[in-house]
């Protein structure tokens, strides 16, 4: 297939699947905990940013995760004392997320609260301690992800000005409202779970986190198709690439071995192999392996079976994305209930 001398699309397939990859093998190079945050921040990053990081971005970031720990530690006292009424303020929380993403606000913002929202208050209501090792694996997978995300497009630099994304259509309020709902009800549920044990659920919630988003710009027809075909992808993508990683453990397989997988998925998102499916869906897919590699691999580290370990987590993530369709469904199915309302919108 022929590409035009100024399609940005093969530099910017490139530029997502070594930046990830980099990522990753950094993050587990240098034993970060929760490693898999860097390239998940990675690929939100570069797939939401074709454009150079400014350097005004630069300097925010840090500030960036200042605010959204504070968040998460405001509440663990909440949790602690009153937990019925620290739930409701996450819930409220998520819906004002999802609700500023929805009415034009910046998405990948939006994603950072979401996250400090939810993994920071859940590890802090059952150790204060584990609370500090997420902000510590927060921090240094966002300066990871930042330093690879700069080096990426030093190396792979857009030929001609990037042009500036499309503003999202801005949706009526009370779309926006509906749409926050449904993003709410998605991501709250692994939330919970987390509350019980925050250690083994962490992965779940940035599953959630992505399917909230996901279902975000779906229709209930297409939710079936788009969070549960890309989830199981997903899984079968991991464990494929675990299956190879097995044959000889080594840093530099490990970076091989995820840079094809991503540059396979990566061409499909940016549209350079032929597709019926969304980049949403590549998108989720990608982020999905991401998860449970990263989980695999800190499994096999500490003697555990990987591989039963791995069956679990994917029922639980499959049991989570039929979750969220329902939730789907049934939003769309009260929206549709209430037409004077929409109307009058």
């Amino acid at each position: 297939m022929q590409f035009a001398a100024n399609d940005p699309r093969p530099r910017r397939t490139l530029r997502l699947a070594c930046g990830t990859a980099a990522s990753l093998a950094l993050s587990f190079g240098l034993a970060l905990p929760m490693p898999f945050l860097a390239p998940m921040l990675c690929v939100v990053i570069l797939a939401s940013m074709p454009r150079a990081l400014p350097f005004k971005a630069v300097i925010a970031l840090p500030l960036l995760v200042m605010l959204t720990s504070s968040i998460g530690l405001l509440l663990i006292p909440l949790l602690i004392h009153a937990p019925a009424t620290g739930v409701l303020l996450v819930g409220l929380g998520l819906y004002l997320c999802f609700g500023y993403g929805q009415r034009g606000g910046n998405n990948l913002l939006a994603t950072f609260l979401v996250i400090g929202l939810t993994m920071i208050s859940a590890a802090g209501a059952t150790s204060f301690a584990l609370a500090v090792l997420v902000i510590e694996g927060l921090a240094k997978g966002l300066l990871i992800a930042t330093l690879v995300v700069v080096c990426s497009h030093g190396l792979f630099p857009e030929q001609t000005a990037a042009p500036v994304p499309a503003a999202a259509t801005l949706k009526s309020r009370l779309d926006a409202n509906w749409i926050a709902v449904r993003g709410t009800l998605v991501v709250l549920p692994a939330y919970l779970l987390a509350l019980i044990n925050p250690a083994g659920y962490m992965p779940l919630i940035m599953q959630a986190v992505n399917l909230g988003q996901q279902a975000s710009s779906l229709s209930a027809r297409q939710a079936g198709r788009e969070l549960l075909g890309s989830t199981l992808l997903g899984g079968l993508m991991a464990l494929a690439l675990w299956g190879g990683l097995s044959i000889l453990p080594h840093l530099w397989l490990f970076f091989l071995w995820t840079l094809l997988f991503c540059l396979l998925a990566a061409r499909r998102l940016y549209g350079l192999s032929h597709t019926r499916l969304s980049a949403g869906f590549w998108m989720n897919s990608l982020t999905t392996m991401l998860l449970l590699l990263g989980q695999s691999v800190q499994d096999s580290a500490t003697s555990k079976d990987a591989l039963s370990a791995f069956a679990v987590r994917m029922a639980l993530f499959m049991a989570v994305t039929l979750y969220a369709c329902a939730a789907v469904y049934l939003i769309d199915l009260l929206r549709q209930r209430h037409p004077p309302l929409a109307a009058s919108s």
